[in-house]
């Protein structure tokens, strides 16, 4: 979910690191952690399915459902060249290779995180279509002109200079190229946010922009919409669903967020429910063409 540094902004790089490093247990780095988590729920580390996954493989709202409803949304058709941005443990990355053959390449700032995407893909036998690179969003070790699709869900947020890194998406895009989003941003309400958040826990580490300033920008860098929608009511709905669970382990007794986010999860997870649900934040779920040049 996380990615993205300015040129000169590296403290704001190892808050980041800090922030989704709270799945670190007694000095043990979150993937040894996880490995153990599959260990103790009789699961073989090195053999996983996508299902076994689930509970630390997509860290936003609406998860697998959310990704496939954009998938259709971007009429994908199978075997494009993806850019999956603020790509956390690689969970879109791994659906779109699955499910649509897809070439993935994976980017986030959280260095544990892209451990994690790495191991998972290799256990979920799925490494040969989805590669992962620790990387700032606005500079991406990528030639220009090679991608079909940027795809970024709850990163943005994250991302103190987004004209920087959509300016490093129009340069990797090949023209006619696509941007899918699914992303939070500011709601109407102006009231302070209930913190913390899965993505912060201070203020000053969030940078939520109204769906208004997000478009905006989205235009001034060269992209065109083909479909924008406020998606809120649906994300609350499976954030309120019953049975919801924000434990170290799911329903089935597998690995699940708390083991990413540390104990403060379900707090966050309450919080990001309350905001919604006040107004403070809303999810937005659009497509967008490079204009041809």
């Amino acid at each position: 979910m996380p990615t993205a540094l300015g040129d000169d902004t590296f403290a704001h790089g190892r808050q980041l690191n800090e922030h989704y490093a709270a799945g670190d247990v007694a000095g043990q780095p979150l993937l040894a952690h996880l490995r153990e988590a599959f260990r103790a729920a009789g699961c073989d580390p090195e053999r996983l399915s996508l299902d076994d996954v689930a509970g630390i493989d997509q860290l936003h709202l609406g998860g697998r459902s959310a990704s496939r409803a954009l998938a259709a949304l971007g009429e994908l058709r199978g075997g494009e060249r993806v850019l999956d941005v603020g790509c956390g443990t690689g969970g879109a990355s791994r659906l779109l290779a699955a499910e649509y053959g897809c070439d993935v390449v994976g980017v986030d700032i959280t260095v544990a995180f892209v451990e994690v995407a790495r191991w998972l893909s290799a256990a979920t036998g799925l490494a040969e279509r989805c590669r992962f690179s620790c990387a700032d969003a606005a500079h991406v070790p990528l030639a220009a002109g090679g991608l079909d699709l940027v795809w970024c869900q709850h990163a943005l947020m994250n991302m103190p200079h987004l004209p920087r890194v959509l300016a490093e998406w129009r340069r990797l895009l090949v023209p006619g190229g696509r941007v899918l989003l699914h992303e939070l941003v500011a709601g109407d309400n102006p009231e302070s946010l209930a913190l913390p958040v899965p993505w912060a826990r201070t203020e000053a580490t969030s940078h939520l922009r109204s769906r208004e300033r997000l478009e905006r920008a989205m235009v001034l860098a060269g992209f065109e919409p083909f479909a924008v929608a406020d998606v809120t009511e649906a994300a609350l709905a499976w954030r309120q669903a019953p049975g919801r669970r924000d434990g170290g382990l799911d329903a089935a007794g597998l690995p699940g967020p708390t083991l990413l986010f540390g104990a403060e999860f379900g707090r966050m997870g309450c919080n990001l429910r309350d905001n919604l649900a006040a107004g403070r934040v809303r999810v937005l779920q659009g497509g967008w063409r490079l204009a041809r040049r």
